[in-house]
């Protein structure tokens, strides 16, 4: 899991629950054998009307081992389509934005081998590809970020029995339960829900195998886009049209696109034998011409940009660009934006970037006014400073894919 600085400082999130309290636990007593700290951070999603109590008893467990901790309430949530996944990405934004203001970046989650079980399961049943069925990472670096997931070959039925040897209680949490969600439904029909049996271990022996040639594509595919791709800090990339891995250029689409997640395999794995003039993924693929003769542009598909978000210091916009400098001197009565150059990169044509890129390009909005475009070196009086970096959520290749260890 390391490495980690003398006296680290790390940070666990905690709902309560016996998963995430074991994992406290256990990492209290190994942070303060070596001298450094720990902090709880508790998620009050606001959906339930017991949630602020159920935040409170936790805090208080937690100062009960010697544990500072902070409740975060989230306030944009809503009932509705796509709840699961829009409140997990709250929750680690959230998780993210606590360990930046506490300068931690080391952050444990409380996955355990059954979670992972089911994650197996789940991506198997949605036609994952070779990497999806490697399940979670043991560790996984973003730009800001590691999050640590030490317990993946744990079975839960050994936490709480670890809980109850302390003298612990914990919560349970009711929407484990809701037959509305997917894996809740999953794990009522598992025969193992201790996570002790074969089918359980067949699993997490599976995910150790498939991480393991994951991280050895990783590592092949970053070797490949040294030799082929070039990124480029206005948000687009270069390459050679010779084939490559589909795993190398999903992840290069995903850089470019800011998104989540790789293209479909069979799309991508048709485009990567034969790199051409495509669009993808949120990426076009274009002649370079002359910006670079005989390889190809691969840029972001105007038609998915997001919307303007409010431009603030940590904010991210189309999930590439994160605004790290603000105009020092701004005090105007409007609120600032940033959100695409669209089509004011006209006024911008000779600066030797296509129009594709132009338009694509970060900009600071104020009273309907451009204000501001960094990567172009303007900005009008009262706008210097404001600095967007580009910075997706998935670099093309970072920290190579971390596999858990076989089951213990």
């Amino acid at each position: 899991m390391g490495p980690f600085e003398p006296a680290p400082r790390l940070a666990v999130a905690v709902s309560g629950g016996p998963d995430s309290l074991a994992l406290a636990l256990l990492a209290q007593a190994w942070v303060v054998a070596r001298g450094g700290a720990l902090l709880g951070v508790i998620i009050n999603h606001g959906l339930r009307a017991a949630a602020a109590s159920e935040a409170a008893e936790a805090q208080a467990c937690l100062a009960r081992i010697g544990m500072p901790a902070r409740i975060v309430r989230l306030t944009d949530l809503a009932r509705g389509p796509g709840l699961a996944a829009r409140a997990r990405l709250a929750r680690y934004a959230a998780l993210e934005a606590v360990c930046g203001e506490a300068g931690i970046v080391h952050l444990l989650l409380g996955h355990h081998a059954g979670d992972q079980a089911e994650t197996m399961i789940l991506r198997a049943l949605g036609g994952s590809g070779p990497a999806g069925l490697a399940g979670m990472a043991a560790l996984a670096e973003t730009s800001r970020l590691r999050w640590l997931r030490p317990l993946l070959d744990v079975p839960p039925a050994r936490l709480r029995a670890t809980l109850r040897a302390a003298g612990l209680g914990w919560a349970e949490d009711p929407s484990n339960a809701d037959p509305t969600a997917t894996r809740a439904r999953l794990r009522a029909l598992r025969a193992d829900r201790a996570g002790t049996g074969p089918a359980t271990r067949a699993l997490c022996v599976s995910a150790a195998a498939a991480g393991a040639a994951r991280a050895a594509a990783e590592a092949s595919g970053a070797t490949l886009l040294a030799a082929h791709a070039t990124f480029r800090p206005e948000g687009f990339a270069l390459l050679d049209p010779a084939p490559l891995p589909a795993a190398a250029l999903g992840a290069l689409i995903q850089a470019v696109a800011g998104s989540d997640h790789p293209p479909r395999s069979r799309s991508l794995a048709a485009l990567a034998a034969a790199p051409r003039p495509a669009t993808l993924g949120g990426v076009r693929f274009l002649p370079a011409g002359r910006l670079a003769p005989g390889r190809l542009l691969l840029v972001r598909e105007e038609a998915r940009l997001a919307p303007p978000v409010a431009a603030a210091p940590g904010a991210v916009w189309d999930g590439r660009f994160r605004v790290v400098r603000m105009p020092p001197q701004h005090a105007g009565p409007y609120p600032l934006t940033i959100g695409a150059l669209g089509p004011a990169a006209a006024w911008r044509a000779r600066s030797g970037l296509p129009a594709a890129v132009l338009r694509t390009l970060p900009a600071l909005f104020g009273d309907g006014s451009l204000l501001a475009v960094p990567h172009l070196g303007y900005h009008r009086p009262g706008s210097e400073g404001f600095l967007a970096l580009f910075a997706p959520a998935r670099p093309a290749f970072g920290a190579p894919f971390r596999p858990v260890a076989l089951p213990r």
